[in-house]
């Protein structure tokens, strides 16, 4: 199964890994608590992970495509989340 990680420097990482798991729990089956979070979706798994200054995201999906458009999905949603602050999504690719 194709995996993307990222690990985005922010002092937020907490905040906006819940903001993303309630925005998209009406939707989907989401766990979380104030340091991880998952959300599975039909064709696709986003693991969350706040540590010290950083968020740690990683996609699973059921093909490259798929996790093309999660990276972005996932990216855009944390994005619009964290307005006031900069942040950098730096896939790294495994198989």
């Amino acid at each position: 199964m194709p995996l993307s990680r990222a690990d985005v420097p922010t002092e937020h990482a907490s905040r906006y890994l819940q903001q993303l798991c309630k925005h998209w729990a009406h939707k989907f089956t989401v766990e979380f608590d104030p340091q991880r979070g998952t959300i599975d979706m039909p064709s696709a798994r986003v693991a969350l992970e706040a540590g010290e200054g950083r968020l740690g995201v990683v996609v699973t999906a059921d093909d490259p495509a798929i996790l093309d458009r999660m990276e972005g999905a996932v990216a855009e949603h944390i994005v619009r989340f964290a307005f006031r602050e900069e942040l950098a999504f730096d896939w790294k690719r495994e198989a």
